[in-house]
């Protein structure tokens, strides 16, 4: 067998496991190269399908974004920094763990692509009222958890002021992931980790 047969992406019969294919694909060129500017042909290509399948499952490329939104990215963002912090000892414990965790994987990787809801944020937002209440449905799920913990941990805090923490956490996380994706470099989780640590305990 050839180095390209190798390579080349399996056709998978089953249909469910190939809507996961392209999603996980599309996950991946969006991520990479961003949503504009990934063709559907790209995604074809890259998950071994046929132009048929993917329109079998996804009418439009919209379609297959905000799938990818709610499939890929929330369940990601659920996974990477939402469960973290609600299994830590403490929300200023699990909030330390998911930027320290993020930037020893930035680091293993050597290359900083951003955060996938941030990118998509960004490049899609203005574009479209669809896209955006799907990434901004993410964002406020986020919020809610920290909110949710941050009370938990301290009954006195109001909800209010818990909310507003809970934003600040999730801001500095975005902020310091487009500064992390400009600089190549994980220097400023770590800072917002620290302070953020010095903040809340």
């Amino acid at each position: 067998m050839t180095t390209e047969n190798l390579e080349r992406p399996r056709r998978i019969n089953n249909p469910q496991a190939m809507r996961a294919r392209i999603l996980d694909v599309a996950a991946d060129l969006f991520q990479r190269h961003g949503y504009n500017a990934t063709s559907v042909h790209d995604v074809v290509r890259a998950a071994g399908a046929t132009g048929g399948a993917l329109h079998h499952h996804f009418a439009t490329k919209k379609a297959l974004g905000l799938a990818v939104i709610a499939e890929r990215v929330g369940p990601e963002v659920d996974e990477t920094a939402i469960q973290p912090v609600a299994t830590a000892s403490s929300a200023a414990a699990g909030i330390r763990a998911v930027f320290d965790g993020v930037a020893d994987t930035l680091e293993r990787n050597r290359a900083v692509t951003g955060c996938p809801l941030n990118n998509l944020a960004l490049e899609l937002s203005l574009a479209d009222p669809d896209f955006r209440e799907a990434v901004n449905e993410v964002f406020d799920r986020w919020r809610a958890a920290l909110s949710f913990r941050l009370h938990a941990d301290r009954p006195e805090m109001d909800a209010s002021r818990a909310h507003d923490l809970a934003t600040l956490v999730v801001a500095s996380y975005s902020g310091a992931m487009a500064m992390a994706k400009a600089s190549q470099s994980a220097e400023p989780l770590r800072a917002c980790a620290l302070q953020l640590e010095t903040l809340l305990r």
